[in-house]
């Protein structure tokens, strides 16, 4: 029996897939697969992977540039001529970058990036270019022992709140691609007898030293002579600008041991004179807030909706000092003795 059959046919039958569709060929000749394929009835063919074919027209190894160019090139003829669907395999670099040459993916029609991390339960299938539709989209898997399963609200899977709320803690409504994210942003500020730190686990560590520097310089609200530990639930790599808000309004209300409200989302960009600058996307990042049930939600005032958001109170500000008040309802004077 073929090993590689006997183990597809194993992971077929425990996944319960009908094994009379799965055809398993053991073959790296392209000519040969190619020939195979078109006396057969198949709708879609799996590729597994680029960097192991190779084609007879060149006389160069397997994986090496011009294989793999000529490989993909016969292969997208083929299925262009015959109506069968690829999904063609490529390996990635260190970097996450598919392997090869950049003309593998201006050859396919589109180019899919499989991502996850050993550490955790879920998948994300993100979308890098697409000849015939949008880029920058994303879709969100749950790796179960029955196989991959669709995440249908995916804006909540890395929300994990429990019980009342607690100081130090606060939802941002992030986005990767063109799908938001509810997102916990968790902060603890420690008094310290020594040299302060700042550690921060899902976004840039220089990110939150000039945050914090603009929030003492702007809002009179000292944190850097206290130890600060930022974390971003779920293990979760934020880029965005737009978490600036949450992160500030974390660690302060953690200094002061006071809860935000447990139905407050937050999203916010903050510039060095401390206005809150906007944000793309806005109105979807609130209606997806809404959808999920907060009913409070702090924005720049650029991005303030123009037309009511069912009953949710939005709070539209322009400057870090006027969100401290807004939302920790203190005035001027009792905010520049905070720290």
């Amino acid at each position: 029996t073929n090993p590689v059959r006997f183990k597809v046919a194993m992971r077929a039958k425990r996944l319960g897939l009908p094994l009379d569709r799965l055809d398993v060929m053991a073959e790296t000749k392209v000519e040969r697969i190619c020939e195979i394929l078109s006396e057969q009835k198949t709708s879609m063919v799996i590729l597994d992977s680029i960097q192991t074919l190779y084609t007879e027209a060149i006389p160069a190894a397997s994986g090496s540039t011009s294989q793999i160019k000529e490989s993909a090139s016969i292969l997208t003829r083929f299925a262009k001529h015959t109506g069968i669907s690829l999904l063609i395999v490529g390996h990635v670099t260190k970097e996450k970058e598919l392997a090869g040459p950049k003309v593998l993916e201006h050859m396919v029609d589109c180019v899919l990036h499989f991502e996850g991390q050993s550490d955790l339960q879920y998948r994300m299938l993100r979308v890098v270019k697409n000849r015939f539709g949008a880029v920058n989209e994303l879709s969100v898997f749950d790796m179960t022992d029955q196989g991959l399963k669709e995440v249908i609200n995916p804006a909540m899977i890395f929300l994990d709140r429990y019980g009342a709320a607690v100081a130090g803690s606060v939802v941002m409504v992030s986005r990767d691609g063109v799908r938001p994210f509810l997102v916990e942003v968790q902060a603890l500020v420690s008094e310290t007898k020594t040299a302060p730190r700042q550690l921060i686990l899902g976004l840039e560590y220089n990110r939150l030293t000039l945050l914090l520097t603009i929030m003492k310089e702007q809002a009179k609200v000292d944190i850097l002579k206290h130890d600060v530990y930022v974390n971003i639930v779920g293990g979760l790599k934020i880029t965005e600008t737009a978490s600036d808000l949450a992160v500030l309004l974390a660690c302060v209300s953690s200094l002061k041991d006071q809860p935000l409200p447990h139905d407050m989302a937050v999203f916010g960009e903050v510039g060095l004179s401390g206005e809150i600058r906007s944000v793309p996307n806005a109105q979807e990042r609130i209606k997806e807030a809404q959808k999920n049930g907060f009913k409070t939600i702090v924005v720049p005032k650029v991005n303030q909706p123009k037309q009511p958001i069912g009953s949710m109170k939005v709070i539209a500000v322009e400057y870090l000092y006027q969100v401290l008040q807004a939302v920790f309802e203190q005035n001027g004077e009792e905010l520049r003795q905070v720290g």
